[in-house]
């Protein structure tokens, strides 16, 4: 995986690239599986990454936007980033 490049930020809020989100498997989770999602724009997809993902498929979560893939702490990094164009719940 490339290094963090805080210049992708600015890219990728103010358009409607569409994200694919890859959470991992995880066996305690198997009753509500939480499986691959499409979203419309990257920020709804960081947004449910941080949000409603159980912390433990968080782990090895993968976003995929326009080819560029984004790690767990890529993800928390758009999440916190004063680019971010969506309004924060607080998280636990």
């Amino acid at each position: 995986m490339a290094a963090f490049d805080y210049n992708t930020v600015a890219e990728l809020f103010p358009t409607g690239s569409e994200a694919e989100l890859f959470p991992a498997r995880s066996r305690r989770h198997r009753r509500h599986p939480v499986g691959y999602g499409r979203f419309a724009r990257a920020s709804d997809a960081i947004r449910f990454a941080i949000e409603e993902l159980p912390p433990k498929l968080l782990l090895d979560t993968c976003l995929e936007v326009d080819g560029e893939r984004f790690d767990r702490d890529e993800i928390r990094r758009l999440y916190e980033s004063g680019e971010y164009p969506l309004a924060r719940r607080a998280t636990t």
